[in-house]
C-alpha cells in the first residue's frame, strides 16, 4: 500500500524510475547514432537511418511520457505498443531478409547491438503500464486521463 494516497508504492516508484532511466539511455544513444547517420551517411542507407531516427524519437517520447505521467496515460501504452511493433517488424525483416536494409538500425536483429534491450524493454514496459492501469481500475492507484 502507498505511504500517501494517490502515490504509487515505493517499490513501484523504483521500478518506474528504472524504466525511465533505461528509456532515457536508449533515447540518448539512439539519438546520437541517428543524428550522425542522417547528417553524415544518409544517402548510403536512407531507410535504415530513418528507422534509427524513428527509434530515437520513440524512446524520447516514451521517456517524457513516463516522466510526466508516471506511466498513467493511454498515450504511453500506444507509443510503447508501436515501439514493440517496430522492433518486432524490423527485427524479423533483418533476420529473415538481411539484404533488405543497407545498414543496421537500432532495431536490427531485435536490437542485438544494444544487448536486445530494444525488444525486452517495451515488453517489460507494456506489462508495467497494463498492471498500473489494472490497479487503477481496482481503485488502488489513480490514473490521470490521457
Amino acid at each position: 500500500m502507498s505511504a500517501r494516497p494517490g502515490r504509487p508504492a515505493r517499490a513501484e516508484r523504483g521500478f518506474a524510475t528504472l524504466l525511465i532511466a533505461l528509456y532515457g539511455v536508449l533515447a540518448f544513444a539512439a539519438t546520437g547514432r541517428a543524428v550522425y547517420e542522417v547528417a553524415v551517411k544518409f544517402s548510403e542507407a536512407p531507410v535504415s537511418y530513418t528507422l534509427s531516427l524513428a527509434s530515437a524519437v520513440t524512446y524520447a517520447v516514451v521517456t517524457v511520457l513516463l516522466v510526466r505521467r508516471g506511466g498513467d496515460s493511454r498515450a504511453a501504452l500506444w507509443v510503447v505498443g508501436l515501439e514493440l511493433a517496430g522492433v518486432l517488424t524490423v527485427g524479423t525483416l533483418t533476420t529473415l531478409a538481411p539484404g533488405l536494409f543497407r545498414a543496421h538500425t537500432v532495431w536490427s536483429h531485435f536490437g542485438i547491438g544494444y544487448g536486445f534491450l530494444p525488444v525486452i524493454l517495451p515488453i517489460v514496459a507494456l506489462g508495467y503500464l497494463v498492471l498500473r492501469r489494472r490497479r487503477a481500475a481496482a481503485g488502488r492507484t489513480p490514473v490521470a486521463p490521457a
